[in-house]
């Protein structure tokens, strides 16, 4: 009996062990002499979203391949680049792709066929992104042991002609993606300030300051519940928040005060807010990562036994590739909120888009419900 367990463990093990490969071929157009074809993912192997690590091989004129090993299971997110998100992989219409999936369960060959390139299309077109609005920027804003990060500060279009008035400020995580599609990491922006710029400009939002704060090569532990992550927390209370407050005009008290993020930046929200309501009033959880992996804040917040905190609190998510595997913990953070006493419509608004993938562009399509949410008229 002792030796059929030990043959069928050694059986499982070597299942989950097995290793296919996995070959990617880019049939392509418009690459220089002195260019080549990436690929860039969500995996090790795939260079971590690092657009120029995992180079191609050129197989001859307008074919790229590269052959990679994955074991067995492996859930893979990717996209192709010339090296830059200025450069990345489109169709022929102009349009950026969405992300490319693939779960590893045997050899396989993918292919994708890049018929222009984002930088082509853009000299074609005479689009290069934009800041709507007026921004300031702190530049290498550094702490203790905090990495230096910038950060980018939106303000409302009453704000130059409203001497007298202070506003609500709403800060975010991962401030290079929210306003600038030249700083934001594929690209494509969440397109913030157009949208709440338009909003504002409706009278549907009240006007508000965004304060973007970018994130670091620590990013996934900055936004952990970890001690570098509660460090962090403790840097924008005492040191961000502080040097906003003297710089601007703003409404400082916790009701005027509201954070946001997505994916990581969305769990770090909720932290935030959870730990600091002294601070903060208002969350905006994008795709949240509440619970995966070895990630899991519901516990924490789920152990509190103190009285219900007084916070307004946003949570969305879509339903292709990762968004998938985030939805468990999802809907367990949601169920442990309800049973602390926070009831949707009132004090918990909840969206989910089962088309949505995760990615900036996706957040841009949600942002105004966040705004209108949080900030409404």
């Amino acid at each position: 009996m002792l030796s059929k367990t030990i043959v069928f463990l050694f059986i499982t093990m070597s299942l989950f062990a097995q290793e296919f490969k996995v070959t990617f071929n880019v049939f392509t157009e418009n690459v220089n002499a002195n260019e080549s074809v990436y690929i860039a993912g969500n995996d090790t192997k795939l260079g971590n979203w690092q657009p120029n690590i995992v180079k191609f091989n050129k197989i001859d004129g307008n074919i790229w391949s590269k052959t990679i090993q994955f074991p067995s299971g492996t859930p893979l997110t990717f996209k192709f680049t010339k090296g830059d998100w200025n450069k990345e992989a489109m169709l022929v219409n102009g349009v950026v792709p969405g992300n490319s999936y693939l779960t590893v369960t045997k050899d396989t060959v993918f292919n994708f066929r890049a018929l222009r390139w984002k930088n082509q299309f853009a000299e074609l077109s005479g689009f290069n992104g934009q800041i709507t609005g007026e921004v300031k920027y702190h530049k290498n804003f550094e702490r203790e042991d905090l990495l230096p990060r910038d950060i980018i500060v939106w303000l409302p279009p009453d704000y130059k002609s409203s001497l007298e008035k202070r506003f609500p400020v709403l800060y975010m995580y991962d401030g290079q993606n929210i306003i600038d599609p030249k700083t934001a990491a594929f690209g494509i922006d969440w397109q913030v300030d157009e949208t709440a710029d338009s909003l504002i400009r409706q009278d549907k939002m009240k006007s508000v300051i965004i304060v973007g704060i970018n994130n670091s090569s620590d990013r996934t532990a900055d936004y952990s519940p970890t001690p570098k992550g509660f460090m962090h927390m403790r840097i924008i209370v005492e040191n961000i928040k502080p040097l906003i407050d003297k710089t601007y005009r703003t409404l400082p008290d916790r009701s005027n005060t509201a954070i946001g993020g997505s994916s990581m930046g969305g769990i770090a929200a909720l932290m935030l807010a959870w730990e600091h309501t002294d601070v903060f009033s208002k969350a905006i959880c994008m795709s949240p990562a509440f619970k995966i992996d070895y990630l899991d804040y519901t516990k924490a917040v789920e152990s509190f036994t103190g009285k219900k905190k007084d916070l307004k609190i946003y949570i969305d998510n879509g339903g292709l590739g990762l968004e998938v595997r985030l939805q468990p913990g999802i809907d367990n953070m949601i169920k442990v909120l309800k049973n602390k006493g926070y009831t949707e419509g009132k004090d918990l608004k909840i969206i989910i888009d089962k088309n949505a993938e995760h990615n900036e562009a996706a957040w841009a399509k949600r942002i105004d419900e966040a705004l209108l949410y949080m900030f409404g008229k």
